[in-house]
């Protein structure tokens, strides 16, 4: 018997559907102009899709429940490193985490990350943060004058840091970090990462000053070496071996 033509639809329908199933977020919240700022959790239950991700069902919320709920995003597409936060306890990126992949038979806890002054939610002061990468002179350092032409480099001199070319300055991987939430006064794991990319870069000659600051008490010796940080990178970045390099130029000054 021949399909008709509403039958055909109907079996094509059926087989591009993307399947959909309900998840609850237990979101932290905080907000600073209450009378008693107290961060608390708020639950949200939604019908979602196999292709969404944690930073859709965020936006769900803001636009369709709470238009109150803050959070930073920018592309959603896990370039930009604006939307950082703890997922089920683990740091990652909203615009990357699945929640299919997640384990959907519980409430996934979505929380602010750590070690950083809370604004509001979902939302850290970057701050202190970025005084530290600042601090590293995260930037090209050469004397004389400028070149007329581009400065050259062989690719085995641009493999030595490819690597930490990658940092999105997400602050995943230094709010991972237990010696950054004892002591926020470690430069931490992205600002080393950002100075080992000057460091190990031949066109540069500043290696000597940012390896005379982060030879600091608050500098590289403060790493445990744990890999919290190169577990929580959502670029894939070495980040211990990185620290590592750097303690080793400090002892050796081979750079």
């Amino acid at each position: 018997m021949t399909a008709t033509v509403t039958e055909r639809s109907a079996a094509g329908d059926a087989i591009g559907e993307i399947p959909s199933f309900t998840v609850t977020l237990r979101i932290e919240r905080f907000d600073p102009d209450t009378p008693s700022p107290t961060p608390y959790s708020q639950d949200f239950t939604l019908t979602m899709h196999g292709t969404d991700r944690v930073l859709d069902a965020l936006h769900k919320i803001k636009w369709d429940l709470d238009g109150s709920l803050t959070f930073r995003r920018s592309c959603a597409h896990g370039i930009c490193g604006s939307d950082a936060m703890r997922i089920n306890g683990r740091n990652r990126l909203a615009c990357k985490t699945l929640l299919k992949d997640l384990d959907l038979s519980k409430p996934i806890t979505v929380e602010p990350i750590k070690g950083l002054p809370v604004k509001k939610d979902l939302i850290v002061d970057m701050e202190p943060f970025f005084a530290s990468y600042r601090e590293v002179m995260p930037f090209l350092i050469t004397t004389g004058n400028a070149p007329t032409r581009e400065r050259l480099q062989s690719a085995e001199q641009r493999e030595r840091f490819d690597d930490t070319t990658k940092c999105i300055l997400c602050a995943c991987c230094t709010t991972s970090c237990p010696v950054f939430w004892a002591d926020g006064q470690y430069f931490g794991p992205a600002a080393i990462v950002n100075a080992h990319r000057f460091i190990f870069d031949s066109r540069d000659e500043g290696g000597t000053q940012r390896l005379s600051i982060l030879n600091d008490k608050e500098g590289v010796w403060r790493c445990r070496t744990t890999f919290n940080c190169t577990d929580a990178c959502p670029r894939g970045i070495e980040v211990t071996k990185a620290i590592a390099e750097v303690k080793r130029a400090i002892v050796t000054r081979t750079y």
